[in-house]
């Protein structure tokens, strides 16, 4: 457990926003009178700047060295919805901070984004050629049009600051990446509500090449990833990241890592999670852009109604020769339950649709043929399968697993690879990898292979159970060297529900 220090934010004076000039009502733009009390708490040495209840609307702010922004219960502190507030370029985050030390946002009261209307006037500058530059619009890779991430301002975003504490507060309404810290050392992030549902891209908080985090006891409710791991910068890495009791629903994934992967990830616990109506993985671990990760512990993870249980992926999408690297992962104590209909159905902005028609993708361990993912353990692992079978949905056969894309570039998601062979688990291009007490299961017959494991060097199946298999093998083996098995519990006997392939 990592023990962080107490933060030296002073708390022996006070500096309330109204005593400045700030007026609630949310019309009036209080930018330089909080701006104002942020300052002379700052100059003189410290202290907190309350808030009081009421709504009280803002342009952006700067938190400043030894501040705490109190919002008090009641508060709402507005983000003003005119885009030109925020900019005519790159936007400026709501609330930032950059090398700042000693620095605090913590109360019961709330920040609003209002993002509704803040869109609403972009695309009005949008249609009325107030803002020229063509990359405003870009596509995605599930080929939507939007206004480009960089333009469209984030609620908090705080850069290579020391001893940051988040506490009690609820965000709500960004239209972006709801919290961005990157860079940050002695990062607290406690008892917060995530609220964030009105656009694209605005994850409910990302940890970017921060050191000595910890996140608790908070609620995570976004359209993008809940809570997103990320390295931007090839000369620095996330490193002793600890995250726990949270709750998390996401119409993309829950716990994500990437998928920024520049310099790496290390020392990282995740556990204690509820995960639900979440439309990608529960689980996704990906280094894809020449970043190394290693020593990843994930346990007690509960997710109910998501879309792919677990998803682990090495690629190089980075356009120079550095790779990325994978080893050390473990992940305990995880049960998913996966629908046949789409998870996130009926919220405000769904997850887009994966292109075509396809069945349940199943669990994906997948490296590069000279990269692999290395030392992988799955222990007390049970994931129920909705299952099903579409007879006009075209399958590749276990003689066909060379046609697999390899999609060494692309951007890493669990449907990447189109449909597979596998309805349970497909591990491909991978060393060391131990199954130990998992179980895999359907509630409607699946006709594909339960398992397959296609160029694998040091394979152990410990105590793994299949109880059905419409069709057999249960497990198909194909390239893979050093296969040890003990107490497998498949529907037939392991000489016919284990076939090696040619």
């Amino acid at each position: 457990m990592l023990c962080l220090p107490v933060l030296a934010v002073a708390q022996s004076k006070t500096y309330d926003i109204t005593a400045y000039g700030a007026q609630s009502g949310g019309k009036i733009n209080n930018t330089q009178a909080i701006q104002k009390a942020i300052d002379d708490a700052s100059t003189h040495g410290g202290g907190t700047v309350v808030v009081p209840a009421g709504s009280f609307m803002t342009a952006p702010i700067v938190v400043k060295s030894g501040v705490n922004l109190y919002l008090s219960k009641g508060a709402v502190l507005l983000g003003s919805p005119i885009r030109k507030d925020y900019s005519m370029g790159n936007a400026i985050p709501l609330i930032s901070a950059n090398g700042q030390k000693d620095i605090a946002i913590t109360g019961q009261g709330t920040i609003d984004g209002q993002g509704k209307r803040l869109l609403a006037d972009l695309f009005r500058m949008l249609k009325n050629g107030e803002m020229q530059d063509a990359t405003w619009q870009i596509y995605n890779p599930w080929h939507q049009k939007q206004p480009e991430e960089r333009n469209r301002p984030k609620l908090i975003a705080f850069t290579d600051c020391h001893g940051v504490k988040i506490k009690g507060i609820s965000i709500k309404n960004g239209i972006d990446w709801v919290q961005d810290y990157k860079f940050c050392e002695d990062l607290v992030v406690d008892s917060i509500n995530v609220e964030s549902n009105i656009y694209w891209n605005n994850d409910g908080i990302d940890i970017v090449d921060c050191k000595n985090v910890r996140v608790t006891n908070s609620f995570f409710n976004a359209d993008d990833d809940g809570i997103c791991i990320k390295s931007e910068d090839r000369n620095h890495y996330c490193d002793q990241i600890y995250i726990a009791d949270c709750k998390v629903r996401s119409s993309a994934s829950a716990i994500k890592f990437g998928t920024a992967s520049r310099g790496g990830f290390k020392n990282v616990t995740i556990k204690n999670v509820e995960i639900y109506d979440t439309y990608r993985s529960a689980i996704a671990i990906e280094t894809v852009d020449g970043g190394f990760m290693e020593n990843i512990d994930i346990r007690n993870i509960n997710a109910r109604n998501t879309g792919n249980a677990i998803f682990i992926r090495v690629g190089h999408r980075n356009r120079d020769t550095v790779s990325s690297s994978m080893k050390n992962i473990y992940i305990g104590n995880v049960n998913v339950q996966i629908p046949k209909d789409k998870p996130d159905k009926g919220y405000p902005m769904e997850g887009p649709l994966v292109p075509g028609d396809h069945h349940i993708f199943p669990c994906v361990i997948a490296g590069l043929a000279d990269h692999p993912v290395r030392d992988v353990t799955l222990e007390n692992i049970n994931v129920v399968y909705a299952g099903g079978y579409d007879t006009r949905i075209k399958t590749v056969s276990l003689d066909s697993l060379h046609t697999i894309p390899e999609k060494t570039p692309e951007y890493p998601e669990f449907s990447m690879f189109g449909e597979l062979p596998a309805w349970a688990m497909y591990v491909r291009h991978a060393e060391n990898i131990t199954f130990k007490n998992v179980n895999f299961s359907y509630q409607k017959p699946d006709l594909r292979t339960a398992m397959v494991f296609d160029d694998v060097k040091g394979l152990r199946l410990d105590n793994v159970v299949i109880p059905q298999a419409k069709t057999l093998p249960a497990v198909a083996l194909k390239d893979v060297k050093d296969f040890s098995k003990s107490n497998l519990k498949l529907p037939v006997g392991d000489d016919k529900a284990i076939v090696v392939l040619k």
